[in-house]
């Protein structure tokens, strides 16, 4: 059967209506592949660039490494004074060592003679001082700087007088003293919370200034024990009274990852005993 004209015509119509709108479907099929690729890469020029600056900027501002390593501090306290000795409260007043102190710093400058030490800091007050600087000088090292922070707590207008003088004077207020001395200040002197704030803030100081060193402190017993009861996160209340710290006791205090841990505690057996009041061998 043979086509007419006009079949034909609209047949070539109709193939070329298909051709032109198949034309047109390719060109919208690389319009939004030219548009898919760009978008790709607009983004991949955005995350590039952000990549870029946040590198620049870590480079630019210093490495906080500290929280990485492992810093120790050596807390000791110092040798025996007559004040010691004879039980009067010394507290903010610059008693030296007696012989015995003078004989217990040597003691132990000699035991931490062989244990790597990077700084060496001290309270100002000469008992602290003079243990301090003999356990530097077994280390070929001098004390590299005293921080007033680190001085005892001020016992006010107690200070100077005995044990005994102040509980005949003041029989309530002693023994507030010695049972619950975070609840009671001796007149004009100085609040163990601030002692243990001020102690803190000098060990906060020392492990952000020398992150995976080796730091001896040479201080005293207040603010010792205080400052171990912060570093554990325990209530004055709770502890302080438990913490015992003996003259030229050695603590060992470690720093990692933002925890503090107690290595050693009130160790003096450079004296030849575990602790005090403990009797010796015959």
């Amino acid at each position: 059967m043979t086509a007419t004209k006009s079949q034909i015509i609209f047949l070539r119509q109709r193939v070329g209506g298909i051709f032109f709108a198949g034309k047109i479907f390719v060109a919208a099929k690389k319009s939004v592949e030219v548009k898919r690729k760009s978008v790709i890469d607009l983004r991949f020029k955005f995350w590039g660039a952000l990549f870029a600056i946040l590198s620049a900027i870590s480079f630019l501002l210093p490495l906080n490494v500290a929280s990485a390593e492992k810093t120790i501090i050596i807390l000791v306290r110092h040798g025996e004074t007559e004040y010691n000795k004879t039980h009067r409260y010394q507290g903010a007043l610059d008693i030296p060592l007696n012989e015995t102190g003078l004989h217990q710093a040597d003691l132990l400058a000699e035991r931490l003679k062989d244990v790597p030490i990077d700084v060496f800091i001290s309270s100002p007050m000469q008992r602290a001082y003079v243990t301090t600087e003999k356990v530097a000088a077994l280390h070929d090292r001098t004390v590299d700087y005293a921080d007033k922070r680190l001085s005892e707590a001020s016992y006010g207008d107690w200070a100077g007088k005995t044990f005994k003088e102040i509980e005949a004077e003041h029989p309530k207020e002693y023994l507030l003293q010695w049972k619950k001395r975070w609840s009671y200040t001796p007149p004009n002197g100085e609040s163990l919370q601030s002692i243990q704030k001020r102690y803190r803030a000098v060990l906060d100081d020392v492990i952000e200034k020398y992150p995976g060193k080796t730091i001896l402190i040479g201080a005293h017993s207040a603010g010792n024990s205080a400052v171990i009861c912060s570093l554990l996160n325990i209530p004055l209340k709770d502890r302080y009274n438990q913490i015992k710290q003996d003259n030229t006791c050695v603590n060992v205090l470690e720093y990692e990852d933002g925890k503090w841990e107690i290595r050693l505690m009130n160790s003096i057996d450079h004296l030849g005993v575990l602790y005090k009041g403990m009797k010796k061998a015959a």
